[in-house]
């Protein structure tokens, strides 16, 4: 919130027509007398006059009128301080008072507070509890669904992974409105600061005692840690009563995905590898792109998934996740849960074949931010070839994907660096 000032009329009193911020200035180093004698000409007349509290008769002959106007006198000197003197000590001290950075010095106008329009500022909210409440009204749909990325320093640069990602949105089909709905949640002030000047919605989420700034090696401790506020952050949004479709960063949107989730499932997940059947435990999810509604049945799943790091230490979320996804304890709650299919939702390491479908890539599979980028950008040139196709030639079915290049499944075997 910011401080502004309008000009909006002191309702205390009504000075005569001439301005009184002219005649204040005016007269401000005489003495008292003659500034009030110059607003208020009527005190100094004499009694058989029209008063400030208005007419009066002249004594008649015979008359105690000396003493009538003698005992007028005291009420007229308390009215006068009430209705004079005092309004006018207000404005003295309002004139020469010192201004702030933002303060306007025209005397008789006062301050008026309003929302600023600029983007959300950090310090000016008490917690990250009033940020993400705030945010994320403001970026929902009308079913209170959002889109959710999350985003550190390494990933932020210009011309890095971000920026192809955003980009995705503004080649695809029927993809560009739901940048509107996209909230990228920075895990360090690098990448929050980088992301304000891309993004309408930025969210900063810092955890105490860790740096998510930099590239992670795959299940080094910053990694795990990184991955497993990842998992925390998203159960709360669920407390929260919000949807939300999560994607990494490192994926390439080319059409809306909703039309191809399931309308009855609770929690949807892409695959690694997908076995053909949607309700098959047997398919291996990738926790870099799921769907999932807000109910008590997810809640409860996102807080098992979490306690279950402590279980199996050492582990990411996804690995975790392909622990537990045969547990009773999902069964006991009712979750239904089903994988997405690679013909929509592909990547590398299992890639959608057919460019009529695919709705999402994702750059998997793959070592080294360097690689990801390269990869990602040829998916996005492969992706903006195929648009530019006649429409026969589409149809046929002939088009191809460019990668993988610079990632590469084989060096999986021999190197575990995200």
């Amino acid at each position: 919130m910011k401080t502004r000032f309008f000009n909006k009329p002191s309702p205390r009193f009504n000075l005569p027509s001439h301005s009184h911020s002219h005649s204040f200035s005016k007269h401000r180093n005489k003495p008292t007398k003659a500034l009030i004698t110059s607003l208020f000409p009527s005190i100094n007349r004499p009694h058989t006059s029209r008063h400030f509290m208005g007419p009066t008769t002249p004594a008649a002959a015979g008359d105690d009128g000396g003493g009538a106007a003698y005992l007028r006198r005291p009420l007229n000197l308390i009215l006068f301080l009430v209705f004079v003197l005092f309004p006018c000590a207000v404005l003295y001290c309002r004139a020469v008072a010192p201004a702030g950075p933002t303060a306007d010095r025209s005397v008789g106008f006062l301050p008026v507070v309003v929302p600023a329009a600029d983007p959300i500022d950090i310090s000016q909210l008490d917690s990250e509890d009033a940020r993400l409440n705030q945010i994320l009204k403001s970026a929902a749909t009308e079913t209170k669904t959002v889109i959710l990325t999350t985003l550190n320093s390494a990933w932020s640069a210009p011309n890095s992974v971000i920026d192809l990602f955003i980009e995705s949105f503004r080649t695809g089909i029927n993809t560009r409105n739901l940048l509107d709905h996209l909230i990228i949640v920075a895990l360090d002030m690098e990448a929050y600061t980088r992301c304000v000047l891309i993004h309408a919605h930025c969210f900063v989420l810092i955890t105490d005692g860790v740096d998510f700034s930099g590239q992670k090696d795959f299940l080094s401790d910053g990694y795990l840690k990184m991955m497993w506020r990842r998992i925390d952050f998203l159960r709360v949004v669920l407390e929260k009563g919000y949807n939300f479709i999560f994607s990494d960063a490192d994926i390439m949107w080319f059409r809306n995905p909703i039309p191809n989730f399931h309308p009855k499932a609770d929690f949807q997940i892409a695959c690694d590898h997908f076995t053909g059947n949607s309700t098959d435990l047997n398919n291996r999810p990738n926790g870099g792109f799921n769907y999932v509604k807000s109910n008590n049945k997810t809640i409860q799943f996102y807080k098992y998934w979490y306690d279950s790091q402590f279980r199996f230490p050492g582990n990411h979320d996804q690995d975790v996740l392909n622990l537990i996804k045969h547990d009773p304890f999902l069964t006991e709650i009712g979750i239904e849960i089903r994988f997405l299919s690679t013909e929509y939702f592909g990547g590398i390491c299992e890639p959608s074949r057919d460019f009529g479908k695919v709705c999402t890539m994702h750059a998997n599979c793959c070592i080294g931010l360097e690689s990801k980028i390269n990869d990602l950008r040829v998916m996005l040139e492969d992706w903006r070839s195929y648009m530019s196709l006649r429409p026969e030639v589409k149809q046929s079915g002939h088009f191809s994907w460019q990668v993988p290049q610079n990632c590469s499944l084989d060096a999986l075997k021999n190197k575990h660096t995200l």
